[in-house]
């Protein structure tokens, strides 16, 4: 257990009890505990493996690298049509989280495997998505903001590219633009 983290299971709120008992699951599969973006993070190395988050709903177990598991009992979630590589496990009470415990540790023992054998998920290329109309005007308009926008890592790139392209209307569309 890491002192930082603390906090985050002391904390008065709906989830208290599973979060604790979640953590306990993830401690014991051998991870160290870490505080990444505000939540308790587990890790393998320096490979992030699995963080526990809640939200209002459901308290969830997310696999950074969730794409690649089995998913041989059909509990991981694809959290939106957009996350290509991470799968949640939600739960909404404790009595899920000590039925589901053994396959909990299955899942996160097949996430430490793949992370020791090095594999990646196979991400989007940015051509691959949709670009806004609006926004190809502004890259053919203006030469500089396409070399700027080619000079970005792919994944702001696709995240500016699902930005843009989201909204259902044209005027949305051009005001995320500018």
């Amino acid at each position: 257990m890491n002192p930082k983290v603390d906090f985050y299971f002391n904390n008065d709120n709906k989830w208290q009890d599973e979060l604790k008992r979640l953590r306990t699951i993830a401690l014991d599969c051998g991870l160290n505990e870490e505080l990444k973006w505000g939540c308790p993070c587990y890790t393998l190395g320096k490979s992030n493996i699995v963080l526990i988050h809640d939200f209002k709903e459901y308290c969830a177990v997310l696999f950074f690298k969730g794409a690649l598991l089995n998913n041989t009992h059909g509990i991981l979630i694809q959290q939106t049509e957009n996350v290509q590589a991470a799968r949640q496990i939600r739960f909404t009470n404790i009595e899920q989280i000590a039925e589901l415990s053994p396959i909990l540790k299955a899942y996160i023992y097949e996430a430490i495997e793949v992370e020791k054998a090095g594999l990646k998920v196979a991400l989007k290329k940015p051509a691959e998505f949709a670009i806004a109309e609006e926004f190809q005007i502004k890259l053919d308009a203006i030469p500089a903001l396409k070399t700027a926008f080619e000079g970005l890592t792919p994944g702001r790139q696709r995240a500016y590219l699902l930005h843009f392209s989201t909204p259902k209307q044209a005027k949305t569309r051009e005001a995320r633009v500018e």
